[in-house]
């Protein structure tokens, strides 16, 4: 790729009020999934939001009545599959909820939904067992690496080194 510049643009919107937010560290987590899967262009927009407003874009895109950690949106144009462009919307509320009740901190359950979001737009699903571990398997490896451990395994066993190779 020489002569191409890689060129990964990271924005973050803050609908509701969270205090001590790693920015940069998101942005890096971020661009570090890009990169792990190869993507040379993308813009990913995130904008974290409190409960109500989850739930209201839950009931509008899933026609769900309920507030869920994140929804994600592949809003790329097929036609010229030149740039990717995702929007990922992430409870920030109920980031903090769940930090708290799990122990680790709210940047790192953010980092977590964020990871999640992506996996989504990338291809990952997690709707039967067995995509889900693969998922979860992933999103721990690429969280231990930035430094934020073992995240959606925290209140399990995390899982062996020879389960973070698959």
């Amino acid at each position: 790729m020489r002569g191409t510049k890689r060129h990964i643009v990271v924005q973050v919107t803050k609908k509701i009020k969270v205090a001590n937010i790693g920015l940069l560290r998101i942005k890096k987590l971020v661009r570090t999934v890009c990169r792990r899967f190869r993507l040379s262009k993308a813009t990913v927009s995130i904008v974290l939001v409190g409960d109500a407003r989850m739930r209201q874009m839950d009931r509008q895109f899933l026609n769900r009545n309920c507030s869920t950690d994140c929804l994600s949106f592949d809003l790329s144009d097929d036609a010229t599959g030149s740039e990717n462009l995702f929007e990922l919307i992430i409870n920030a509320e109920k980031a903090r909820k769940e930090a708290r009740r799990r122990g680790h901190s709210l940047n790192a359950e953010l980092a977590l939904y964020i990871t999640h979001s992506l996996l989504h737009n990338l291809g990952f699903d997690d709707s039967r067992p067995e995509q889900a571990e693969k998922m979860h398997r992933t999103e721990d490896r690429i969280l231990k690496q930035l430094g934020y451990g073992f995240v959606y395994n925290a209140d399990n066993n995390p899982p062996s080194d020879n389960q973070l190779k698959g």
